[in-house]
């Protein structure tokens, strides 16, 4: 599954929206939320599919070369190890990942050149050449091939990031995320791994089947965030010296009304963690200055509830 990193930058992305006034009720703004998550998923069967397509690409390939009007001897009797990739098989057999792609309609009908370009790199560059000719056959290697060409030609392909953030401009925070979790699913594969059995979830919106809570932590997350936002703006305001509230960029003000909603309605999550992820987010969807603002402002606050006797933490929780 994603972490909860990822899904707190989904939750931040939907307050942004909701308070921008893109969507006054937040019913609505929840639902569009969730379906931006759901929508990570689609991402994933995206990544999978470009790769069964290069894969595909690479067969024809092969094919037409055997019937050039001089084709070499390499070219007539070539080493079919790709094709057979036990991992690629795998792939193909799901029947999970057969009926996703399906449902998904993904088409590859304009990305032709792309996928040619990936496909050369791949033929004319060194792991291919020594994966053909190692001498060896077993699941192990074939699982190492696919990853290396993965990670360096197959998911920093330009034209598979570029199809992506086309179809949904969110998608550009999430790629390089839902990249590194296609790596996690072939290296999840095991040669006893059933055609039967779905690929990896990266994200449970059954709450049954949810061991970890996440469905709950976003939702909830994105409920109490907006339920005590006019409460959460005078705790700030009384912790600005010299400083309107207008004044304060209003993805630094987000943030900080996150952290407080977990400071006071998510017991089990430890202040420390809260404070770090907030400021960790803070350097990459806020201003150069925005770090030592929010953690200035934070520690005060956490001061204050502290004072207050409103923070509760349990289990492995700890205020310290």
């Amino acid at each position: 599954m994603l972490g909860r990193r990822h899904f707190r930058i989904k939750v931040l992305q939907g307050l942004y929206a909701y308070f921008q006034g893109g969507e006054p009720r937040m019913e609505k703004a929840e639902k569009n939320l969730l379906l931006s998550i759901d929508k990570i998923t689609e991402l994933y069967f995206i990544q999978i599919s470009f790769f069964l397509e290069v894969v595909d690409f690479y067969i024809r390939r092969m094919e037409e070369a055997k019937h050039k009007f001089y084709p070499t001897h390499e070219e007539l009797n070539p080493v079919a190890k790709f094709i057979n990739n036990r991992i690629v098989t795998k792939l193909r057999e799901n029947e999970d990942l057969i009926s996703t792609l399906r449902k998904y309609k993904i088409s590859w009908t304009e990305e032709q050149d792309n996928i040619r370009k990936v496909c050369q790199r791949i033929r004319e560059c060194k792991e291919h050449r020594d994966y053909l000719y190692s001498g060896e056959s077993s699941f192990k290697e074939d699982q190492e091939f696919v990853v290396r060409i993965l990670k360096k030609y197959i998911l920093r392909s330009p034209g598979l990031q570029f199809f992506c953030e086309e179809r949904s401009i969110h998608w550009v925070d999430d790629f390089e995320v839902v990249a590194s979790f296609v790596l996690k699913t072939i290296r999840l594969l095991t040669p006893e791994f059933p055609a039967t059995t779905p690929l990896p979830s990266l994200y449970i919106k059954d709450r049954a089947e949810d061991s970890n809570e996440e469905h709950q932590f976003i939702v909830e997350l994105f409920r109490k965030t907006i339920i005590h936002s006019d409460e959460f703006e005078q705790k700030i305001k009384g912790r600005l010296k010299n400083w309107e509230l207008d004044r304060i960029a209003l993805t630094d003000i987000i943030l900080i009304k996150m952290a407080l909603a977990e400071f006071l309605f998510f017991p089990t999550i430890p202040i420390k963690v809260t404070l770090n992820e907030y400021i960790e987010l803070s350097k990459h969807f806020s201003t150069a200055k925005s770090k030592q603002f929010i953690n200035g402002i934070l520690d005060k606050l956490v001061s204050d509830l502290i004072e207050e006797d409103r923070i509760h933490k349990s289990g492995r929780g700890l205020i310290n």
